[in-house]
């Protein structure tokens, strides 16, 4: 089993070169190792009941099963029947799920919890845990009893649940994983790392996410294990009917999602663990970054390209260069003498400022950010009591306690001058946490972990989602009413509540072209949707096609962001020469076209908890073949794209789902449910309409609010049928869209053989700037001969590139084409 392999990394901790096997029957003196033995649950004896909390024991262990709402159920097991502390960084404080009812049954063989959605049944005999459906199939069920190891090194336990896996059974979800989208046949584990380069299937890697998605028969469950200790996941690796995990530490407890549908299972999820705030608009832009943009010059002549070229830009990053040596919260004045004036130019040019600050703090006495954590003693401190000490860019180094509220409050207050200077955004980087040499904290640091106080085993995958909490509550404060935008490197389960994502220090080639398309699917369906990819690579040397091919995709990434090393070829969208200069130009002007419909998924994904990026096998996973596709994907319900991901490709094949869909730049129709060979000339990608969708466009702008429009764009594609689509509008910047402050507007389509229409209902308490929509009607089955809107006769009326179009009131009710 897979058991076995940790097992024997746990004895080569105590006594090199020995066996497992050997050390149950040593007797070392010097040691004194214990007998390191396998223990299972056994017969279940008898339970009690208090409100939605069952406990069962077998007369030493006992198990928890709490039941969260209908779908979910979390269970948790205590090797001697004493539970730890209920708490979790994960799960979000405000939940707002329960269940509407349940029952439990005893019967001969087993115990039968059931609720309006789902069966847990517990066999007495074996202590065997279940879950099914109402009809009686089968989701998920022990493959053994859940079953733990005293751990010799630390007093702990390592604790197993082992999963029977159906021969059909495919797996999704664990958060940045470099693999396949199925992960069948896979082992993994979770220890955040600073994995510079990382290839294909290397793990671990940045993030730590220990929640997936299991699909069988054509339904879907969903399993969250929520422990912050080094966890590990084998889906039927070892045994092709088992799927099991197991952790280095703490406590057995994972909640049961049911499905059946993969979006059902995610959503529930969220519910548990949050969705992302709404972004500011400017967050969504195109970005522009590299270590590192310094001195002053050089910014200032990279945006002013952007705004001689014209092609649209938000926000310039900048790299520990601009550090006075790499100390955070200060500047290097030789390269930035007057930071606040550069910024505020930038500003008035329409750009943005983020800045990057790591967690390592340089030891300098000198240093006011380094005396005042030495005075409150808010850095981290090993087991002797001596602060823990690495070298990071800074050279010696401590590090904050995030754990600590008060530390985390402390760091918040630290970005108060550059708030002031300007900065509009924050990049915490290194927070795995990364450590010269030795590559993280040793076991021993210790952590105050709100109270629960731990070890850097418990603490070290939450570290950096901790670190960037900090940062984000900081920012809410100091930038008083508006919306922080955050970028995380590190993260567990729940970070979407406070950050953006980025999968790290990928490389120029094609095949982390296709890492990418994969990562980014996989954090989106694992709770993590605002992400993206160090566009180009980070490291290497990519050609312009490469370039170009990765920009292309990166319209489609929720986080659009170019960004390499120093000591590669200049990465601006220029950079590769006039040819490849202009195709980049004109999908970055996709890119903010396509803004309004962008800023509406990120408000379903906060409000509905929809993944804003969805593989095909969440479309469909009716189809056996679908739960293999992996290189089309939809960005919200209504967009379909498949990127171009190998070199010189001059067409692919293309799998769209059912239902009608039309290829975006020549508006052809294709019919759903089936595969289509589609041309790949450099200039396009292939991007697919859904039938039925309402897709809303800004004209270009050179960044995000540059200017007011008098009539908002509304691509409306025919489709057989009715649909629903929504719009989605607020401030672009402020909080007052959780005072219902915003504009919901949901519209109704129906298509018929010799009429379409239109419905539109409106929600919220935002009052928009434009009067108008100027509604575009794509594939029609029949010649227009009457428009009527709200009992009005209207005529179709023409652009300036000779477009047909109906302009009608922002308020109207009814579009009648016929």
């Amino acid at each position: 089993m897979a058991e076995s392999q940790k097992k024997g990394e746990i004895v080569t901790d105590i006594l090199e070169g020995e066996t497992l096997d050997s050390i149950h029957h040593v007797n070392n003196p010097v040691l004194d190792v214990p007998t390191v033995e396998k223990k299972y649950l056994n017969k279940v004896l008898s339970y009690i009941k208090q409100g939605n909390v069952l406990v069962f024991t077998d007369g030493k262990a006992s198990v928890e099963v709490r039941i969260f709402s209908d779908e979910i159920i979390r269970v948790r097991l205590a090797p001697r029947s004493s539970f730890l502390d209920d708490f979790s960084y994960a799960i979000k404080q405000d939940l707002d799920i329960h269940p509407t009812s349940f029952s439990i049954l005893e019967i001969d063989n087993a115990f039968i919890i059931k609720t309006n959605a789902l069966v847990c049944r517990i066999q007495k005999e074996n202590f065997l845990v279940s879950f099914e459906d109402l009809n009686g199939k089968v989701l998920n069920a022990d493959q053994k009893p859940m079953h733990w190891e005293e751990n010799p090194d630390f007093g702990g336990y390592y604790v197993y649940c082992t999963k029977h896996t159906s021969h059909d059974e495919a797996f999704f979800g664990l958060g940045d994983k470099s693999a396949n989208l199925n992960l069948r046949g896979k082992r993994f584990q979770n220890w955040n790392s600073d994995t510079y380069g990382f290839g294909f299937n290397q793990d671990p890697l940045y993030k730590t996410i220990p929640f997936y998605i299991g699909v069988t028969g054509g339904d879907a469950y969903g399993i969250f294990f929520d422990n912050t200790f080094r966890t590990y996941f084998d889906f039927a690796a070892e045994q092709n009917d088992q799927t099991s995990y197991w952790s280095e530490g703490g406590e057995l407890q994972y909640y049961y999602i049911h499905g059946p549908q993969m979006m059902d299972v995610v959503k529930r999820y969220h519910g548990l663990t949050g969705t992302h705030y709404m972004p500011p608009l400017w967050a969504i832009g195109y970005h522009q970054c590299r270590w590192s943009y310094y001195p002053e010059a050089n910014v200032r002549e990279v945006a002013s390209q952007f705004r001689k070229r014209q092609i649209p830009c938000d926000a310039i990053y900048l790299d520990i260069d601009y550090m006075d040596g790499y100390r955070c919260f200060t500047w290097n004045k030789r390269y930035f003498p007057d930071p606040r004036k550069m910024i505020s130019d930038l500003a008035a040019d329409g750009f943005k400022t983020v800045v990057m600050i790591d967690p390592g703090i340089k030891v300098d006495e000198d240093y006011w950010v380094f005396t005042q954590g030495k005075e409150n003693k808010y850095f981290c401190r090993r087991g002797d009591d001596y602060f823990m000490e690495g070298y990071v860019w800074p050279g010696r180094c401590q590090f904050p306690d995030y754990t600590n509220p008060k530390v985390r409050e402390w760091w918040g207050t630290l970005y108060r001058d550059l708030v002031e200077d300007g900065v509009a955004g924050v990049w915490n980087d290194m927070n795995e946490p990364a450590v010269f040499g030795r590559g993280t904290f040793p076991d021993d640091v210790r952590h105050y972990y709100e109270g629960f106080r731990g070890s850097h085993r418990k603490a070290h995958n939450i570290y950096g989602m901790q670190m960037v909490r900090s940062t984000y509550d900081g920012l809410k404060k100091l930038q008083k009413n508006k919306r922080p935008f955050t970028i995380t490197r590190a993260a567990y389960a729940g970070t979407q509540r406070y950050s953006s994502v980025w999968t790290g220090d990928n490389i120029a080639t094609w095949e982390h072209l296709k890492i990418g398309v994969l990562q980014l699917q996989r954090l989106s369906v694992s709770g993590l949707s605002f992400c993206g990819t160090d566009i180009g690579g980070f490291t290497g040397e990519p050609d312009g096609e490469l370039y170009t091919r990765w920009m292309q995709f990166g319209v489609f990434s929720p986080f659009m962001r170019v960004h390499s090393a120093g000591d590669t070829r200049d990465r601006e969208p220029w950079s590769f020469g006039p040819e490849w200069e202009a195709i980049c130009k004109k999908f970055i002007e996709l890119r903010y076209r396509l803004l309004p419909y962008i800023y509406t998924v990120f408000w379903r994904q906060h409000k509905y908890r929809e993944p804003i990026l969805r593989p095909i096998s969440l479309l469909e996973q009716h189809k056996l073949e679908n739960l293999r596709r992996e290189e089309e994907f939809a960005f919200g319900h209504n967009i379909l794209v498949s990127p171009v991901i190998q070199p010189g490709q001059q067409s692919k094949t293309v799998y769209l789902p059912e239902g009608n869909w039309y290829y975006y730049f020549d508006n052809t129709s294709l019919e759903g449910g089936q595969a289509h060979e589609v041309e790949t000339p450099l200039d396009e990608m292939p991007i697919f309409i859904r039938g039925g969708s309402v897709i809303p466009e800004f004209p270009v702008m050179q960044y995000t609010m540059e200017k007011n429009i008098d009539a908002l764009k509304l691509n409306i594609y025919w489709g057989q049928g009715r649909y629903e689509s929504h719009v989605y509008a607020d401030h672009g910047e402020t909080f007052a869209y959780e005072q219902n402050v915003y504009n919901e507007k949901y519209f109704i389509v129906e298509g018929e053989q010799n009429s379409f229409t239109i419905v539109q209902h409106l929600e919220g308490l935002y009052h928009e700037r434009f009067d108008s929509y100027k509604i575009y009607v794509v594939g029609l089955p029949f010649d227009v001969g009457h428009i009527e809107v709200d009992g009005d006769v209207l005529d179709m009326l023409v652009d300036e590139e000779g477009k047909h179009y109906i302009s009608v009131e922002k308020e109207f009710r009814r579009l009648t084409i016929s």
